[in-house]
Parts: C-alpha cells; structure tokens; sequence
C-alpha cells in the first residue's frame, strides 16, 4: 500500500512539472481552441500578443490623417435587393470602419466595445504586408529573379512539396503544393498549423515537411497559406534578417504607424506572416493609402510603382476550383474589377479595399463567426457595400 502511494505521489509531481514547464504552450493551445468562441472571438481580436508569442514592430512616427466627414450610403445594391448599410455591417459584427477619400478620413467607427486604439489581428490582410517588403527587396535587388527555385534561398525546402517550385508560383499561390485550408476541418493542414504555432514548434519545420502536390507550379491557382510563409523564408534567405525587422525598417516605420504593431511568432521568434500582423484599423488604411497612391509617400516612391500594378493585377493562373476572383502578388481583385480596384482580404472580416480612381480606402475589422455561410455571400456583399460607399464619395 505504501509503495502504491509513493508511486501516485511521484506520478502527480511528474505531472506538475511537466504542467509547469509546458504551461505557455498548454495556455496557447487552449487558446487556439477557444479563439473564436461567440464570448471571446472580439476581444481576442485585440489581444493576440496575450495568447501568442509575438514580436514588436517598428512603426515610425506617425502624421496625423486630416478629416474630411462625409455620410455613408444608408444602402447598397446586392443581387437586385437593396441592403441597409448598417444593418448589414452589425449582422458583419464589424468592430472598426476607416475609410479615407483622398488620404482625408471620410468616415470612422467601431463597435462591439472596440474602439480606436484596440490594435487587431488581420489575419490573411498580413500576406499584402508581405508582398510590399517583397516588391521593395526586388527593386533593391536583394531579389533579383522571380524565375528563380525558392530552393535556391531556401536549401531547407530541397526534397520537399516546394522542390521546383518559383518564387513568382509561390507570389501567385500556384506552387502546387498540396494543403488543405478548411478552417471549419480540426485536421486540415490549415489547423495543424496554428497548432504548431500556439504549441511554439517552429513553421520552417512545417512546411518543409510537407510532401504532397496537387498540381505542377505555375500550373493552377490553388489558395495555401503556408505559401506566404515560403516567401518570408525566401526573405530571411536572401536577407539573412528577420521579417520583423526588414518590416518594420522599410515599409511600417517609413509609412509612419499611429498606434504600435506586432507579429505573431512561432517559438523560434519567425514572423507567423501569413496572417499574424496586428496594428489599429487607422494603420491599416494608411497601407492600403500607400497603394492607392501606386506606392508613393509623399515625394518618396516607398513601393516601386511597378511592383504595385504586377502584385494588384489578374496575372496568377486560373484558380483549380473554379473561384471567379482575380490574383496577383498576394492582392485579390473582384471578379469584375475596374482599373485600380482591388483588396486584401482576412478570414472572419478583415479588409483593405482600394479604388485607386476614387482615391478610396475602405479598412474593415470584424469577428464575422458567419463569414463562411455561403447564403450570405459575404465577401461579394462587402464588395458591393465598399463600392457603394466609395461612389457615394466622389
């Protein structure tokens, strides 16, 4: 009986220990699995850095955005039906509204107990981020080929899904690599990585792991998210420095931020980029100011203009499952787009849309836990509603 009890008393002290010295990655697991529960998913929005590892970027110094207040459509067309503006956005649980007409804040709001200064996760808005860091070490030449294997930055990734894939196949989410991105799936690859992330296991090591194709590169568009994270390999490849810095050195910092800003990282302090990036709904619409000006702040050409038209423009191959919407360089275009439109685009909400005729950017945060209820159509519903509102403006 005494030699049981020393056992059950040496049992639950391996327990504490092993809690004890894993409890940041049992905490962000828990996390992960709760992130998006209706309770939580709006104020976990604004305070990832709690749950996740992460890291502080250099923002700048920020000029003031002048004012201009302009009033909103009260609705928009969609399908032949005419939609209340505000009905739709509360049924949206959006949490901030910015929209700038000429660099002048025409509209600004929040909701859900959000307000200015909540600094929020845009999710797959970040992969834009990316592509801007990317067109400014291609004008440095840091980059110089776009043709070029991302094996030969990245010799981790010989042998692997990546093996013979181009930087411009993984620019245009055409490597081919096989990747399920259902988020509703707990065992997609989509979902095995975030565990990855919250558990501090490293996401170099999780993609070049992977092994399987769906299609040849260059062949076919198929969305995968850990593409963006090979481009950010590529980078620290070619660089050999973090994308936390070369971010917030050349793009954030020049732009100048109002509020601070921070990726998420994995446990070995990588920039999770594909979707980790974290500032104010303010900061967001100066980026996408900086794209609707083709790159320019004030007399200096941030972005070079050319790399502003080839990322935002329909270049990338037909998408393998039929998907009706334009690709470029990690930028999105409507299906119908007009010259000068195009948007970047987070799961659960999150938007930088930009009319570069209109001179509008519209940047939307939200915890849409609807976001993909197909009978709501919501992305073409917010297309519709950020097309209304920057017609409404001119």
């Amino acid at each position: 009986m005494r030699r049981i009890k020393q056992i059950f008393i040496l049992i639950v002290l391996v327990l504490v220990v092993l809690l004890t010295f894993n409890w940041g990655r049992i905490s962000r697991l828990v996390a992960v699995v709760t992130l998006f529960d209706e309770d939580r998913i709006v104020a976990n929005f604004s305070q990832m850095d709690a749950a996740f590892e992460s890291a502080p970027l250099l923002t700048g110094n920020a000029q003031p955005l002048p004012e201009a207040p302009a009033p909103l459509p009260e609705s928009f067309a969609f399908n032949g039906q005419d939609v209340p503006l505000q009905a739709w956005l509360e049924d949206s649980s959006y949490t901030g509204l910015v929209v700038l007409k000429d660099g002048a804040i025409a509209h600004e709001s929040y909701a859900l107990g959000t307000g200015p200064d909540d600094v929020r996760i845009s999710w797959s808005v970040a992969k834009s981020f990316l592509s801007a860091l990317f067109g400014i070490l291609v004008d440095e030449g840091t980059i110089p080929d776009l043709n070029a294997p991302v094996t030969d930055f990245v010799p981790a990734l010989v042998g692997s899904a990546y093996d013979g894939a181009r930087i411009i196949d993984v620019l245009q989410m055409s490597s081919g690599v096989a990747f399920n991105e259902d988020y509703l799936d707990f065992w997609s690859d989509i979902n095995k990585m975030g565990r990855v992330l919250a558990l501090g296991w490293s996401m170099d090591g999780f993609a070049a792991a992977l092994n399987g194709s769906a299609h040849a590169p260059g062949s076919a568009r198929q969305y995968t998210s850990i593409d963006t994270h090979v481009l950010g390999m590529v980078i620290r490849g070619a660089t050999g420095r973090s994308v936390v810095d070369l971010m917030g050195e050349k793009l954030l910092a020049p732009i100048g931020l109002e509020g601070p800003a921070y990726y998420l990282t994995d446990g070995y302090g990588v920039a999770f980029v594909l979707g980790g990036l974290n500032m104010r709904t303010r900061d967001y619409a100066r980026f996408g100011l900086l794209f609707a000006n083709q790159g320019r702040l004030g007399a200096r050409q941030l972005v070079p203009a050319e790399w502003v038209a080839a990322s935002t423009a329909n270049t990338a191959p037909a998408d393998a499952t039929g998907d009706p919407r334009g690709y470029g360089y990690q930028w999105w275009l409507p299906p119908d787009a007009q010259p000068g439109e195009f948007f970047a685009i987070g799961i659960y909400g999150q938007y930088i849309y930009i009319d570069q005729r209109r001179g509008v950017v519209i940047a939307l945060n939200a915890a849409d836990r609807n976001f993909r209820d197909e009978s709501r159509d919501a992305m073409n519903r917010n297309i519709a509603m950020f097309r209304a509102i920057a017609a409404g403006l001119e």
